[in-house]
């Protein structure tokens, strides 16, 4: 009995590791990780989306001759908060693209923010605009590294879905695609824009 009770356990210790090593586990494993790290992209982009209003409120009240700026930034807003990506849409490269597009608008249009603010230093004493200034400053910071360790978990899945033998069961059972990363836009080497001291100079395409 105690011999047959071995076989068993010895049985199904190497069938886990088989089905381990081919990808049964560690595919679904990487595959959550890369989603879960999406998640807190999405959440630091909303929390971004969410500041704005609040930002345009308070430069409107110090720059209100500045309309076409903050439409610009309302409209871009209202563009990257419509395009809804599912985690299906993480292996798709077109609607990915829309997304990060969108989002790169919204952050360009913030960008003419910093001269309307350069020119109303005004702003500098309005109520709130100081945390408000912070608050923007900790989200494109939390942006910034929620999309570093969604790459770096993207990596990880797509190299478990192509190696050997995790490619077997990737392949086969899985039938996983590769998800899509973040890749940096043009002018990307540029800081973003969201630093409104007025002391502080605009960043030049020399800025690394």
């Amino acid at each position: 009995m105690a011999a047959t009770r071995f076989t068993q356990i010895a049985f199904a210790t190497v069938a886990a590791a088989s089905l381990s090593a081919c990808g049964i586990n560690s595919v679904p494993a990487a595959e959550e990780e890369a989603k879960a790290r999406w998640a807190d992209v999405e959440s630091s982009y909303q929390r971004r989306a969410d500041l704005v209003p609040n930002l345009v409120a308070t430069v409107k009240g110090a720059a209100a001759s500045e309309t076409q700026i903050l439409t610009n930034v309302t409209e871009a807003r209202a563009r990257a908060t419509s395009i809804n990506i599912t985690t299906n849409d993480l292996s798709n490269p077109e609607e990915f693209a829309k997304f990060e597009n969108a989002q790169n608008q919204l952050t360009q249009a913030m960008g003419q923010l910093r001269t309307v603010v350069e020119n109303y230093p005004q702003l500098q004493s309005q109520a709130g605009f100081g945390e408000l200034r912070k608050q923007l400053e900790g989200t494109e910071n939390r942006i910034n590294t929620a999309r570093i360790r969604y790459n770096e978990a993207v990596q990880a899945y797509n190299t478990t879905i192509r190696t050997f033998p995790d490619a077997i069961g990737a392949k086969l059972i899985h039938g996983a695609k590769p998800m899509v990363p973040f890749k940096a836009a043009a002018g990307s080497e540029i800081a973003p824009p969201v630093n409104f001291d007025v002391n502080s100079p605009a960043p030049t395409a020399s800025s690394k």
